[in-house]
This record gives structure tokens, sequence and C-alpha cells, in this order.
């Protein structure tokens, strides 16, 4: 987080508009990765998004988690460690870096997440070379479903409002994806235009530098990012926050060097498969957070936005007929 975004009234909100704003003022910008989801919430989803930011050890433990919550959260530390091929101590270090006091508060979270699951099923494995159109539709839609719903308790909702605040202002928005993210950038830039909010779209990373470098105060520097560490929307994300503008991140890992940058953290959920690497993979939930976005931002631009829509739908009939 660049410090030159801390308001002296000591919250980090900023006033995008050039007067005060009491929705944006009570907003804080996200520093740390929000809190894990209540039981049966989406924890896995959660351990998947900071499984880049432990180390090997807390890994190992980390996908024995989301691979199975229910067998973690039968076992005891030392049944844990043996399977995770780590120490006692390790596994305590794992429960607190994902937000826990201790194991003993992890396997309760896991036993009441186990619980509220749908029994595992052929729907939750990979897809593999022998499956039929059919098993491919199946466990597509139903990984695909899982992704939307875990999406919904990753995506905070004051992380969405300061987002949508700061894309209301007058300032020059500009956002930046590369290869699977730039069609998300390409459909969120398609959607604000739509609405008439001017902005640009980049899908490489130096024409997203060289215009970050000319953006300052009350503009916005958006990127989509699955893993964060891309390194075609870090440097461009760290020169536009270097300039003052607001920074705004759409990724799965809320512990990545990208969520560290911005002032606002738009986190989505996606799951691997055999044919789909996790860029792929989280399509689909980056699309869901760019609609949470745009409809917030519509809501809050109501008469632009509803008279703009109404333009550009006639324009589009009478070019029809």
């Amino acid at each position: 987080m660049h410090s030159s975004h801390v308001k002296t009234d000591g919250t980090n909100g900023r006033d995008l508009s050039g007067g005060p704003d009491p929705e944006l003022e009570s907003i804080v910008p996200q520093a740390s990765p929000p809190p894990l989801p209540g039981p049966g919430d989406g924890l896995a989803a959660t351990v998947r998004g900071l499984l880049p930011s432990l180390t090997p050890a807390s890994a190992r433990i980390a996908r024995l988690i989301v691979e199975d919550p229910a067998q973690v959260a039968r076992s005891t530390i030392s049944e844990l460690s043996a399977l995770a091929g780590t120490s006692d101590s390790s596994i305590v270090r794992t429960a607190r870096a994902l937000g826990f006091s201790g194991y003993p508060e992890l396997r309760l979270a896991l036993a009441a997440s186990a619980a509220r699951q749908a029994p595992r099923s052929t729907l939750t494995s990979g897809i593999t070379r022998l499956d039929s159109p059919a098993d491919v539709m199946a466990k597509l839609v139903h990984t695909e479903s899982q992704a939307v719903l875990e999406t919904e308790t990753q995506l905070d909702p004051g992380q969405l409002l300061g987002a949508a605040l700061a894309v209301c202002g007058d300032g020059q928005l500009h956002i930046a994806g590369v290869g699977a993210s730039g069609l998300v950038a390409q459909d969120l830039h398609q959607k604000l235009q739509r609405i008439g909010r001017p902005c640009h779209a980049h899908g490489d990373s130096q024409s997203a530098l060289t215009s970050a470098v000319l953006l300052g105060p009350g503009d916005v520097f958006l990127a989509v990012s699955h893993s964060g560490e891309s390194r075609d929307v870090l440097e461009p994300l760290r020169r536009a926050a270097d300039q003052g503008a607001t920074t705004v991140v759409i990724t799965n890992h809320p512990q990545s060097s990208a969520a560290r940058l911005a002032d606002f953290v738009l986190a989505s959920a996606g799951r691997e498969t055999t044919f789909r690497p996790g860029a792929m993979a989280s399509r689909i939930s980056q699309l869901v957070v760019v609609d949470c976005l745009f409809v917030c931002v519509a809501q809050r631009t109501y008469e632009k936005s509803d008279h703009a829509l109404r333009v550009t739908r006639q324009a589009l009939e009478s070019d029809r007929s």
C-alpha cells in the first residue's frame, strides 16, 4: 500500500471527487487479506487463494485441507503431520497463517465446513482423456458453479464498494490484463463504455505502463491478474500507485504482490482442472466480480447509466433494422 493515499483523519479512504464522500470515507483499503469466512462459507477457497504465499511445508498442509477437509478435521495434529510430512509446529504455524489461533480452531472450522458440503462425487475429479462429452459438460458446469459460489465468499463487500466509488469518479480509468485476464479486462471495458464511463483497456505491458506513468490523483488503474504476480501488470500497477492514482486489483490471490500494491482488492475463486490452468479456470469467477463492480457503478450513476444504456440500445436496434 502506498502511503500517499493515507488521509490525515487516520483512514485510508480517499476523496475521489474533490469533496467529502461519506461512503468512501468509511472504506479502508485492504492492507491484509480479508478474515477467513465462517464455517462452511468457502474455507477451502480461502485456503486455495493463500497457497502461493505459504512456505513449502505450510503449502503441503494447505493442499491436504483443500483436497479433503473432512480427513484433516478427523486427524490429530500428529496424524496430520505424518500425512503432510511436516512437524507439529509447522501445522500450528499454518493454522495461524490461515487466520486461526491454533490447530484445534482450524479443525473445528474444517469439520463444520465438511458437514455443510455435498458428498464428494466423480464431478469433483479432473477431466480425463476418456471422459465422454456428457462427462465433460457435467464436470465443467459443476466446477464453474462451485467457483461462482466460492467467489461470493471471497469478495469483500467493503472492497467492492470502495472500488465502485473510485470508478465512479471523474478521473481517467485504465484497465489492464494480459492473456486470459485480458479477456476479463476487455469485458469490463465494454460494459463501462456502454454506461458512458470513458475508460481504456490495455492487453500488453508496454501500453499499460506508458499510460500508468501519466496518471495522477483522482485517476484509477485497475489490473486483472489471476496470480497477482504477472510482471506485465505489476510494474504498471506500481507506477500508477507511485503517481497517486487509486489502484484496484481483481485476483485469486489476496496476499499476492499485486494485492499488496492495491488500494482495493477484489478476490475471486477458481479451480484448476486438467485442461484448464489457473488463469483460464478463474475467468468465470473474475467475470462475476466484473459484473458485481459494473452493477455497483451503474447503481451509483443511475440516471447517466440508464440514459446511456437506452441510447446505445436504440442505436443498435436501428442498425439492425
